[in-house]
């Protein structure tokens, strides 16, 4: 495993994260067995990976319990992890269920860290942009936290690059914590933040974690042009069906035959095209499987000639779309 540092901090992380959305039971196409969630987790320990990744939104909580109790069963020392959380989306009906209101985000601190079994979070991230809360409370609410000792750094993800400028100099001018992270969704089919908040965090030295990877495993080759998915999360999620355009399939295409080419895997491949910009710290990937896991750990030993990096990039040209979403 190789390790970088978070950005401009000094905090050390695995060059891949550990997405952990997909250990619950929201939705048919997640790993709902906790035996098999927690053999996963296991695994990447041994293989080296210490930042992990989660949401209190995911499966509603469950995500932070499962790993949460796969860390203390596997009994590696803290200092070495780096634990993430986010906070944002709806955790219950009725008023004050969701957002960046400092009651919002001080209530949900405390429940990820209890689901998580945790003292501190080493990266305590906002989900969303929330246009109902100043970001100035928002942030009063973090550096609350970071006092407390509950946080040990604060990260953003997915917004429009104005927005996060907003945030980061009203930290400057407040004399604030600072957001040292973004988390984006950024693969070689989805590339729009590079038209977005990508120069942003170059310029201000802000770590970036890419979520999404493999684009929500179209990037692996599963799929196939002209075939409608009859399983998978991409035949029950509308999130996918932005994936299926005849630009994606191109460049698809251009990774099947560059794979073949240097012996890899469409998802190696994929990963390795990431790995290789600077700006990117770690992607975080979601395998389902202990395979699927260490076929992707793979991906760190490719090199990539830039005239290969070209090739895959040729097909398509970064649009920023203001509607698009996250996870």
């Amino acid at each position: 495993m190789e390790y970088t540092h978070l950005g401009e901090t000094g905090l050390e992380v695995s060059r891949l994260c550990l997405g952990c959305m997909n250990f619950g039971t929201d939705q048919p196409w997640m790993v709902h067995d906790r035996e098999q969630a927690r053999a996963v987790i296991h695994r990447a320990l041994d293989l080296g990976i210490t930042f992990f990744d989660t949401a209190n939104i995911y499966s509603q909580g469950e995500s932070e319990e499962i790993l949460g109790e796969a860390l203390a069963d596997a009994d590696r020392d803290r200092s070495e992890l780096a634990v993430a959380t986010k906070v944002y989306g709806p955790m219950h009906d009725g008023p004050n269920g969701q957002g960046l209101s400092r009651k919002h985000v001080l209530e949900q601190a405390e429940a990820s860290l209890e689901r998580l079994g945790l003292d501190y979070v080493d990266l305590y991230q906002i989900h969303r942009w929330d246009d109902e809360t100043p970001i100035d409370e928002t942030l009063s609410a973090l550096d609350a936290l970071i006092e407390a000792g509950k946080v040990r750094y604060i990260g953003a993800s997915t917004m429009p690059a104005w927005k996060f400028m907003k945030a980061l100099s009203r930290a400057d001018v407040d004399n604030r914590e600072r957001f040292v992270s973004m988390q984006c969704e950024y693969n070689l089919v989805d590339r729009h933040e590079e038209a977005n908040v990508l120069p942003l965090c170059a310029d201000q030295g802000i770590g970036v974690l890419p979520w999404s990877p493999l684009a929500g495993g179209f990037l692996t080759g599963k799929y196939e042009r002209g075939e409608d998915p009859e399983d998978g999360r991409a035949a029950s999620d509308e999130f996918m069906e932005k994936r299926f355009t005849e630009e994606n399939w191109d460049v698809l295409e251009v990774v099947r035959d560059l794979a073949d080419e240097k012996g890899l895997t469409p998802a190696q491949l994929s990963l390795s095209w990431l790995l290789h910009k600077d700006l990117v710290d770690a992607p975080i990937v979601g395998p389902r499987t202990i395979d699927h896991l260490e076929g992707t750990v793979g991906a760190l030993e490719v090199e990539l000639t830039d005239g290969e990096i070209e090739r895959l990039e040729a097909p398509q040209t970064p649009v920023w779309n203001a509607e698009i979403g996250d996870v």
